[in-house]
């Protein structure tokens, strides 16, 4: 397997309030996936390089809930929390993704995880959210830098073997 430096898709569709990003991950789905629900793993990796993250509840099975807060220098930042609706083990997860600034703000999630040439994978997650304020707010935060920084940390941790 060979690993090239790629920017994520984020593609914002014009009819739904939708985000859709998709990024391929020299790595099989298995290992993918497990960087995605082992807290240790994804604390390693989620956000961008300034943020160090701190998993403060972690259950993803189906029907289990899960956060984490952000820290810069010792100082959280931002916290994020949801519940996990569905966990298929190297397929899929399917949770609500909000964050404690905004609490209302509910965005439920797809996050598919298919098997492409080479032992390779093509990671799709699918955003919806309440409305095109919602969405176009999250683009413009900078979410874009924080998805693929948080991406090369991953693909770091994934030629590990992790």
């Amino acid at each position: 397997m060979t690993s090239t430096r790629q920017e994520a898709r984020i593609v914002a569709a014009d009819k739904v309030p939708t985000i859709e990003i998709i990024r391929e991950f020299d790595a099989p789905p298995a290992h993918v996936f497990r960087a995605h629900v082992d807290p240790d793993l994804l604390a390693q990796w989620v956000g961008p390089h300034s943020l160090t993250t701190r998993i403060t509840k972690w259950d993803a099975r189906t029907g289990g809930e899960w956060a984490f807060a952000n820290d810069r220098d010792g100082e959280e930042i931002a916290s994020f929390f949801g519940s996990f609706h569905e966990v298929r083990p190297d397929e899929r997860i399917v949770w609500t993704f909000a964050y404690e600034g905004d609490p209302d703000g509910v965005a439920l999630e797809t996050i598919t995880f298919e098997a492409i040439d080479g032992g390779r994978t093509r990671l799709t997650t699918l955003s919806v959210v309440k409305d095109f304020e919602t969405r176009d707010g999250i683009l413009s935060s900078g979410m874009d830098v924080g998805v693929n920084e948080g991406y090369e940390k991953l693909d770091a941790l994934l030629a590990k073997g992790a």
